[in-house]
């Protein structure tokens, strides 16, 4: 029976990792990967800037919420960046690189209402799961069962975070704030 992984060459300084996957697999799914690296960490920031400027009378509440939220998005960071090492991509290096490639967008607003960050972190996670459906569909493609499995749980983690993010901006309606 021959492998289907990638002979690692002794002596070659470079980085590579033995892989079953294609070449094109490989670049396909770590610039997937890649993209939505930078977009948690994009996210997990933003979490983080309201999470401390969150004000109103449900400050508690929502200041925990985020925490909480944000806790999610930073454990997930080393387990995107560890996969696509892990099918011998590279990932990203620099907070410039982060910049390069996310899709979220930065908030730097002095001042943001409780319901305006509730809805807009809401949106982002919304689009953070249309992002993970795709590369999802393109760790598919390639048979890349490890990578859909942990999507599908990220996909399940962030629906819950818009459905609390949706129920705690109802209850901001509700009060007036």
């Amino acid at each position: 029976m021959t492998s289907k992984v990638r002979k690692l060459e002794p002596g070659i300084a470079r980085l590579d990792t033995p892989t079953d996957l294609s070449p094109e697999a490989v670049r396909q799914i770590s610039a997937a990967l890649n993209a939505l690296l930078a977009d948690t960490f994009a996210l997990y920031l933003k979490t983080k800037n309201f999470h401390w400027h969150v004000s109103g009378p449900h400050f508690r509440d929502y200041h925990l919420l985020l925490d909480e939220q944000a806790g999610q998005l930073e454990n997930s960071i080393d387990i995107l960046a560890e996969r696509v090492r892990r099918i011998g991509g590279t990932t990203i290096r620099s907070i410039g690189h982060i910049g390069k490639l996310q899709r979220i967008k930065d908030n730097d607003k002095s001042y943001v209402a409780a319901i305006d960050m509730l809805l807009e972190l809401m949106n982002d996670n919304k689009a953070q799961v249309q992002h993970m459906r795709a590369a999802h569909e393109l760790a598919d493609k390639h048979e890349d069962v490890a990578t859909a499995s942990f999507l599908e749980v990220f996909i399940d983690e962030a629906e819950k975070r818009c459905w609390f993010l949706f129920e705690a901006s109802r209850q901001a309606e509700r009060s007036g704030h």
